[in-house]
């Protein structure tokens, strides 16, 4: 009898070491990354293919927008390894921590990203790997003059010709930040930021929750201006050729997409690896000149025409402004709730 459980213990080895090989190679690992899901068509074929020869890894996709992605996260709904979030979500998942703290020393091409990509919620966490801007945009033949700061927005001129991001979307606080500035505050001033808002409403046709909703309307010709993300500049110019993108003077601002590993992820090597490589020129470069994502890695270098719609060059960089999302997440419920009381009717 001994000898036969033997015997069935060895065959199940055997059994096993054959089930982790595929036609004699090891089988691959897998890696699952929670992303958007956006420009698949590209990243499969550049970015992940590339890193699966290289690693003997499959990746797996899990795509979805920020808050649906995260709250998977939080109930242990998923199997996800590293996870793709704006800097505001992002910081929801650290405060319930949810990622695990990173060793920049194990991931070297931090060191090559510009400053303020390195540690956008914290030194310990991941780093981000494109920043877009949060900027103006206009069509110059439905306005009096050229706009050139955030205040212009707030002109008579404008009224029944703009939009604003709601409150409740990544750029809201950006934007409640940028009407504490107009009101003549340095520093961010609640009070004064909510007297601001309640100027510009009548200005405003909509607020828009969904970027989809701002090409609508520009394109369509029911709103002359608006803030928006650089990012999506290049939708509006397809509609409205004449269409401008500006810097406002006082500033525009840094939007962060970050990576960070999940603490459950048994996988946490693998995806430090990952998240190296998405950070590399290469990587980097090709996001850049297909216009996928702007570059963070500061050893990209493009010409004026792939530049073009792209947050780019240390002095567009160093020029915008950051918010601690910190600050923000632990107000926002109470900025939300301000808004849909005095400004939502």
């Amino acid at each position: 009898m001994k000898k036969i459980l033997m015997m069935l213990s060895l065959f199940t080895l055997v059994l096993a070491a054959c089930s982790s090989k595929e036609d004699g190679k090891e089988k691959p690992a897998k890696l699952v990354v929670s992303t958007w899901g956006f420009a698949d068509d590209f990243f499969r074929p550049e970015v992940y293919e590339p890193f699966e020869k290289k690693h003997n890894v499959k990746i797996v996709v899990d795509s979805g927008n920020n808050a649906d992605r995260l709250n998977k996260v939080r109930q242990a709904n998923s199997d996800v390894d590293v996870i793709y979030l704006s800097d505001y979500y992002a910081q929801q998942g650290i405060d319930e921590g949810l990622f695990e703290k990173v060793d920049h020393s194990k991931i070297p091409n931090i060191d090559k990203i510009y400053d303020k990509a390195k540690a956008p919620n914290g030194a310990e966490y991941g780093p981000a790997y494109t920043i877009a801007q949060f900027g103006i945009a206009y069509n110059p033949d439905e306005v009096s003059k050229p706009i050139t700061s955030w205040k212009d927005l707030w002109s008579k001129d404008l009224a029944g010709k703009i939009t604003i991001p709601s409150i409740t979307s990544t750029t809201g606080p950006m934007f409640l930040d940028a009407a504490s500035k107009v009101s003549g505050s340095e520093e961010f001033n609640e009070d004064k930021a909510f007297n601001q808002m309640k100027e510009i409403m009548p200005n405003a046709v909509k607020e828009y929750g969904q970027t989809s909703e701002f090409v609508n309307m520009f394109s369509q010709g029911e709103i002359a201006a608006g803030p928006i993300m650089e990012m999506y500049f290049g939708d509006l110019q397809e509609a409205v050729p004449n269409a401008k993108f500006i810097s406002p003077e006082e500033g525009g601002y840094a939007v962060m997409n970050t990576v960070n590993i999940v603490k459950a992820s048994d996988q946490k090597e693998l995806a430090g690896e990952f998240m190296n490589y998405i950070l590399s020129k290469e990587v980097q470069e090709k996001s850049a000149k297909a216009k996928v994502d702007s570059p963070v890695n500061t050893e990209v270098k493009l010409s004026e025409t792939e530049a073009k719609g792209l947050t780019y060059g240390d002095d567009v960089i160093n020029s915008l402004r950051v918010l601690d999302m910190k600050f923000v997440n632990e107000d926002s419920k109470q900025w939300i709730d301000r808004w849909n009381r005095e400004l939502t009717h």
